[in-house]
């Protein structure tokens, strides 16, 4: 008989990760949030650090923003986050409006102003937002490049912080953040307005959760609605019976106010955001919504710019339902059936007669849909083309626009908001001109007799200007958007989208296939064969001879579920992205491209 303890189980090994030497963080645009301190790799040592390379434009940037908020908040003494701006359009390289998107989308971390995308290119980022991770000793653990990885990364920190705790390497304490002092305004980065029946105008104060309803002269506060109910409200419309329907943006729903009786209703959306897989029609408060950022009263319901997954949506209050109206979730710009058609983050509408006009904002275009659900574009080219240029439309060059308002006229204003400009498109003449300029990211307008008020979004006001007859003459700009090109071989070339699973996750395959890849081009000739889409996370693609240079769209998706057989119903979650990727080919480049959704490229 043997009386000596039993051997300890011994721990186990920490999970063996490819360990990359992180770049330093360098930024022409210097540091917020930090109080005046510019801080360096060395400052986060002993700290698990996540950089979010993001750009205050694009809508998943927004969505990442609000799913690390959980995580910022649980480990706030081990992790602190990086955001590190890496602007897309032109206007987001300017300093000022980078403080302004820190303040709109409530950023309670560091920031990091890149404007000439310096460390993007020391982390070879291709898309975004991208998400890198770095152990509390300086080296990168893992990047991930979309939506849908809060769960990894927080399953990622707890083994991070285990690891380095047993070797002595975790430093806990209060993180590098300072919070910027408030100024008070009567409104922060208002979205969109309407004129009441009473001739008050109700406005969306975004940033501060609310409608506020102002007085005729625009200026005058007459009563603040629905703090608590809303969160980053956009979008307003008037209902035949009186009620204004709101887009309710980051709670993913709509609701109704009622300026008679100041009830508010939530009548679609769950609260929760809208997924691949998830229905697209049904009872309209069982149908998760994403991020609807406008809304419009046409042909007998409410249609919805749902700008997170780059589609419209209608809403029918008499029969409580929702369904998707146009758009495929791919996000580009392409006419035609409302099946078929693209959108990219469609930001504003405006009902004129047999017409609804769209903002399509990431598109920097001007778009409507018809009667027949035939989508056209009357303004715009594409993501990657943007300028301020007027003359005829199909040459004609916006910035982001936010907003579009129907002019008495049969005309359309287009509240162009990078350009910090309200521009006019003529149907019956074909022409785009400057109505005015020097208007600070105006996002919406509202008709007032012969005036228009303008929502200032970044001067927090509302603006009133008389509807010029005669246009302001400006110099035209064009610009593309900068990004190097990836050098690639002539012919073949293999697409490997990289995704590890979580730690105690596996793909889902109870149900099928859980990856999907979807290919196109720019131009459409830059691919003789690989386009179209598929279930598997690799594609063979053939570059088609005689095309040097141009942008493969990618976007790719998959499902990963808690690995655990004894759980009928384990918990699932969805990784995506879209990637944008300008390719130049070179009888040098490289015959594959590797894109990261989740882990790290061992073959890079």
């Amino acid at each position: 008989m043997n009386d000596a303890a039993p051997e300890p189980t011994p721990a186990p090994e920490p999970r063996r990760r490819a360990r990359v030497r992180a770049p330093e963080l360098i930024g022409k645009g210097g540091w917020l949030n930090t109080g005046g301190k510019e801080l360096s790799l060395a400052d986060l040592r002993g700290r698990i650090t996540i950089l979010d390379f993001w750009t205050f434009c694009c809508i998943n940037c927004l969505h990442v923003l609000d799913e690390l908020r959980e995580l910022e908040e649980k480990h706030r003494n081990t992790v602190v986050i990086i955001g590190v701006h890496s602007p897309k359009f032109v206007h987001e390289a300017d300093h000022a409006a980078v403080v302004d998107a820190v303040e709109r989308y409530e950023v309670h971390h560091p920031v990091l102003d890149d404007p000439e995308l310096a460390t993007w290119k020391q982390y070879a980022v291709r898309a975004w937002p991208t998400l890198v991770v770095i152990d509390p000793e300086g080296y990168i653990v893992a990047q991930h490049a979309g939506e849908g990885h809060a769960h990894a990364i927080a399953r990622l920190v707890e083994e991070l912080e285990a690891e380095h705790e047993a070797k002595g390497t975790l430093r806990r304490g209060d993180g590098p953040y300072v919070a910027p002092e408030a100024v008070a305004t009567d409104l922060r980065f208002p979205g969109k307005a309407l004129r009441l029946a009473s001739g008050n105008l109700l406005v969306s104060d975004s940033t501060r959760h609310q409608l506020v309803e102002l007085a005729a002269d625009g200026e005058s506060v007459v009563r603040r609605i629905g703090e608590g109910d809303f969160r980053e409200p956009q979008g307003l419309a008037l209902l035949p019976d009186g009620k204004v329907v709101v887009a309710d943006t980051v709670n993913h729903s709509l609701r109704t106010y009622d300026p008679a009786t100041g009830v508010i209703e939530h009548v679609a959306g769950t609260g929760r955001q809208w997924w691949q897989g998830s229905p697209t029609s049904g009872p309209a408060l069982e149908v998760d919504l994403s991020s609807p950022w406008d809304v419009a009263w046409w042909q007998g319901k409410v249609w919805i710019a749902m700008a997170g997954v780059h589609q419209l949506w209608t809403y029918d209050p008499e029969s409580g339902t929702v369904e998707v109206a146009a758009g495929t979730t791919n996000e580009g710009l392409h006419d035609g059936p409302a099946a078929e058609a693209w959108f990219a983050q469609p930001s504003g509408l405006a009902a004129a007669g047999d017409r609804l006009w769209i903002a399509d904002s990431e598109t920097s275009a001007l778009r409507w849909i018809d009667t027949d659900g035939i989508v056209h574009t009357a303004v715009g080219t594409g993501l990657f083309d943007f300028g301020h240029r007027d003359g005829e439309a199909g040459q004609a060059l916006l910035q982001h626009p936010l907003g579009v308002t129907a002019l008495p006229d049969g005309s359309v204003a287009v509240c162009d908001t990078y350009n910090h400009a309200l521009r006019r498109f003529d149907p019956a003449t074909g022409q785009v001109t400057t109505l005015a300029t020097d208007l600070r990211e105006p996002s919406d307008a509202v008709l007032v007799d012969a005036d228009i008020v303008v929502v200032e979004s970044a001067r927090h006001r509302l603006t009133r200007l008389r509807l010029p007859e005669e246009a302001v003459r400006v110099e035209s700009v064009a610009h593309r958007t900068q990004r190097a090109a990836t050098e690639v071989a002539p012919g073949a070339l293999r697409l490997d989208i990289v995704f590890q699973a979580p730690t105690g996750q596996k793909l889902d395959t109870r149900y099928g296939p859980s990856t999907r890849l979807l290919v196109s081009s720019t131009p459409p000739g830059l691919l003789a064969a690989g386009e179209g889409s598929g279930t598997d996370l690799f594609r063979e693609l053939v570059l088609a001879d005689g095309v040097t240079e141009g942008v493969l769209h990618v976007s790719a998706m998959a499902a990963s579920c808690d690995d655990d057989p004894d759980n009928e119903y384990p918990a699932c979650h969805v990784h995506q992205q879209d990637w944008g990727v300008p390719v130049r080919v070179s009888a040098d480049g490289a015959s594959r491209l590797p894109l990261v959704l989740a882990g790290m490229d061992d073959e890079g």
